[in-house]
């Protein structure tokens, strides 16, 4: 009895003191997330409620109910999530001294320096998320000794250096994300051991090298998402071993050979992303074996051969994406049968034949678009059959037939782009109500008829062209009051009557090109109401009439161009003052009276104002004096003669003398100095005028622009010349300024260039900067073009935005890819 009260005295006394060693080990860690919060930047104080209690005796385990704070049975914290918190400053080293902790998430702050390299030491950790915070330097290494760490997310940071080989070791990992940083070299070697692995996302980086095959090894692979690096070689044919992959992005890199048709054995693959690569040879008809496949994107690499039938059995496919590569041949008819397909692009390919009959029949089509290839035949009346088509682009083709009826009726679109093919017969009446319709394209093409009246009653259309074609009547009279349309272009048709007076109701438009018709009358004084208009071209009409004055008072005007009309009066004396207009062709007109000398008709190109025999003065011979001569003072008029006849030699002899004496100062200074005709030049050229052509509206001038080219804004320079920063004060707007080097000839001989940099003005595409315009006088081109405050491609790609564009990852399931129109 005595040996059992004994014991049982023992066993109380040791629980106090295992009770009492963890109440000091628990006020111990509350020390230590004070340490840490020490080190943080809080500036909205939500941690606000981590401080030093009172009593520590009365307290205890007070820090278990902290915010992002929790512990286990005995105290010690477990899991520490401070993520979306607004954080910033370091984490501090004493973190290491949390033996409990499993779970650490800081997620989604503003952490600017480098990861403790203490780290390692937390042995304990299961899961670990730095992610989507500018964290710099190397990754710690010595995480890998944690035996039971499943889970690491370190993407969209700026971390540089190799990956951390140690990381091998953690063979327990089932998540490996280091997307959207610096990383360099290969992928390790010791990433083979981790068989467990699902998901490895390397994506973004710098990494080189050849993809290892020993990826091919790790069975539990569900997603691989490694695209945006510098990898070469080919896609290792192991891949067709992961027989659990269902996401496939290898996309932007220097990848090339064939795609391996061994591929075609994942069964449960979902999407493949392979684009902007350098993959060559055809599409494995193999992969039509992946009747899993929801997304293949193939696009901008150097595919040839044709497009094999076998992808028809695709039933899954949602997105088919073949565009800017060497396909030839037909699009199988059978693909107009997938009952799923939202997107096809193939467009930038060699393609003939006609398009799939059945085409949007049975398939929730949102994207077509087979522009700038060599197809024919009708455009399929069923592309818009589930009311769901977005966008139409068909341009650059041969296609011929009229207009499908049902296109006008499709609610759902938003752009259709038919230019440049061979569509005949009538617009459909409708297109007017469609309500979130904003482009409407059909340039040069083979309609005829008139502008269906009905288009005056949208409200949402913002571009509409329909030059090129053989449309005739009038204009309907109130097509310039739709209140979104910025550029109507109806050039080169067939339109009578007189312009449409609706400008006033008209505060968008940008843009309005109605010349090489039949008009007549007169330019309606209310075109000057269009205070964002910037290009004006009503040229090789039968205009006829005075020029507005009020349109030299627009306030964005550029370009205007009235050639070849029959307008008649003098030209406004306020034209020279306008302080936006670039270019100005009044030729070939019945214009007359004195050119004023102000402004751009200081420096008009005398070919702009040709073909007006009234017109003198300015740039142009000068205007003949008229002496009136009475008749009845003979004598006097002899003696004019004689005075003016003195003065003229007078004046003649004094300026050959000048003429002479200069002429032997010069000489002496170029035989002694040899720097005479150097110091004119550089003198004279920065005189002459210069010359603004904007592609879009802009809010600068030319002399805005000029007093920031200056050394001291800088911001590179190359090959091709020297880049400024411009930074305009009214209203504030930074544009990127490139001086181009001065080339041995003058811009006069330099058409080709000047005409390359108008076409390149008019491109949109996805990996071009937009221009904005240019400048030039006789020597020297300038080109405009947005400036990029980050910098450069990597910034974009790697910065705390980058991480929005990543595909995100749940351990239970993959999201399905929700950025899938960003390639277009």
């Amino acid at each position: 009895m005595q040996t059992q009260l004994l014991f049982l005295c023992c066993c109380i006394g040791l629980s106090f003191v295992f009770v009492a060693g963890a109440q000091v080990l628990a006020n111990d860690e509350l020390s230590i997330l004070l340490s840490m919060k020490a080190s943080l930047i809080d500036p909205q104080n939500v941690l606000k409620d981590w401080k030093m209690p009172s009593s520590l005796a009365e307290n205890r385990f007070l820090h278990c109910n902290w915010t992002g704070v929790w512990c286990n049975s005995r105290g010690f914290v477990e899991k520490l999530d401070l993520s979306n918190m607004n954080l910033s400053g370091s984490v501090s080293n004493s973190i290491q001294s949390l033996h409990s902790l499993s779970s650490l998430n800081i997620c989604c702050n503003w952490f600017a320096s480098s990861l403790p390299k203490s780290l390692s030491n937390l042995t304990t950790l299961k899961s670990i998320d730095v992610s989507q915070n500018d964290f710099i330097g190397s990754f710690p290494t010595g995480l890998g000794k944690a035996s039971g760490l499943t889970s690491v997310n370190a993407s969209s940071n700026n971390f540089s250096g190799f990956l951390p080989e140690d990381l091998g070791n953690a063979t327990s990992l089932e998540i490996l994300d280091f997307r959207g940083s610096f990383f360099e070299g290969s992928v390790p070697s010791s990433f083979k051991n981790l068989q467990k692995l699902k998901f490895l996302g390397l994506s973004g980086n710098n990494l080189t090298g050849k993809i290892p095959p020993e990826l091919g090894q790790l069975s539990s692979l569900e997603t691989i998402i490694i695209g945006y690096n510098e990898f070469e070689g080919e896609i290792p044919a192991e891949f067709g071993n992961l027989t659990n992959l269902q996401y496939l992005d290898l996309a932007v890199g220097s990848l090339g050979g064939q795609i391996p048709p061994s591929l075609g054995r994942l069964k449960q693959l979902t999407t493949v992303y392979l684009y902007k690569n350098n993959f060559t040879g055809k599409i494995p008809p193999e992969i039509g074996n992946i009747t899993s496949l929801e997304f293949l994107d193939l696009s901008d690499n150097q595919i040839s051969g044709e497009i094999p039938v076998e992808l028809a059995k695709l039933k899954n496919l949602q997105l088919l994406n073949l565009m800017c590569n060497q396909l030839t041949g037909f699009i199988p008819d059978k693909l107009g049968e997938l009952t799923k397909l939202e997107v096809l692009a193939l467009w930038k390919n060699s393609f003939t034949g006609s398009l799939p009959r059945k085409l949007g029949q049975n398939s929730p089509l949102q994207w077509f678009d087979v522009s700038s290839n060599s197809l024919s035949g009708e455009i399929p009346p069923s592309l818009c059959d589930s009311g769901n088509l977005i966008k139409l682009i068909l341009f650059n083709n041969s296609f011929s037939g009229t207009l499908p009826m049902n296109l006008s009726t499709c609610k759902s679109l938003v752009r259709v782009r038919l230019q440049n093919n061979l569509i005949s017969g009538t617009i459909p009446v409708g297109f007017g109500s469609l309500p979130i319709l904003q482009r409407l394209e059909l340039a040069d093409n083979n309609l005829t008829g008139q502008i269906p009246e009905d288009i005056s009653l949208s409200t949402s259309l913002s571009f509409i062209d329909v030059s090129g074609n053989c449309l005739e009547s009038p204009l309907p009279s109130t097509i310039l009051s739709i209140p979104n349309l910025q550029t109507f272009i109806a050039s080169h048709n067939n339109f009578q009557g007189k312009i449409p007076n609706q400008f006033q109701d008209h505060p968008s438009l940008s843009v309005l090109d109605l010349s090489s018709n039949r008009l007549s009358g007169e330019i309606p004084e209310s075109i000057a109401s269009c205070e964002r208009l910037v290009t004006l071209n009503l040229r090789n009409n039968q205009l006829t009439g005075e020029i507005p004055r009020a349109i030299a008072k627009m306030p964005s005007l550029a370009i205007l161009d009235l050639s070849n009309n029959s307008l008649a009066g003098k030209i406004p004396e306020n034209f020279g003052t306008s302080p936006t207009l670039e270019m100005l062709n009044l030729s070939f007109n019945k214009l007359e009276g004195p050119v004023p000398s102000n402004g751009i008709l200081m420096t008009i190109n005398p070919n702009e104002l040709i073909g007006n025999v009234g017109l003198c003065g300015g740039v142009l011979a000068p205007c003949s004096q008229k002496y009136t001569i009475k008749p009845g003072h003979p004598r006097n008029s002899h003696i004019n003669h004689v005075v003016i006849g003195f003065i003229v030699g007078t004046l003649v002899i004094v300026f050959l003398g000048i003429a002479i004496f200069t002429g032997k100062l010069l000489y002496k200074r170029w035989y002694l100095y040899n720097s005479f005709f150097d110091d004119l030049f550089k003198k004279s050229y920065k005189e002459w005028p210069w010359r603004l052509i904007a592609f879009q509206r802009l809010n600068f001038t030319s002399t805005d622009i000029l007093a920031c080219v200056k050394e001291s804004n800088i911001i590179g320079m190359g090959g091709t010349g020297i880049v400024y920063k411009a930074e305009v004060n009214r209203p504030h707007v930074v544009v990127a300024v490139k001086k181009l080097w001065r080339s041995e000839r003058d811009i006069e001989t330099g058409d080709n260039l000047i005409g390359e940099v108008s076409l390149l003005g008019r491109l949109r595409h996805r990996n071009i900067v937009r221009l904005l315009g240019y400048l030039h006088n006789e020597t020297d081109v300038m080109i405009m073009y947005e400036y990029m405050p980050n910098g450069n491609l990597g910034t974009a790609l790697h910065g705390k935005e980058a991480g929005k564009l990543l595909v995100e990852f749940n351990s239970s399931s993959l999201y399905k890819p929700f950025t899938f129109f960003l390639p277009f």
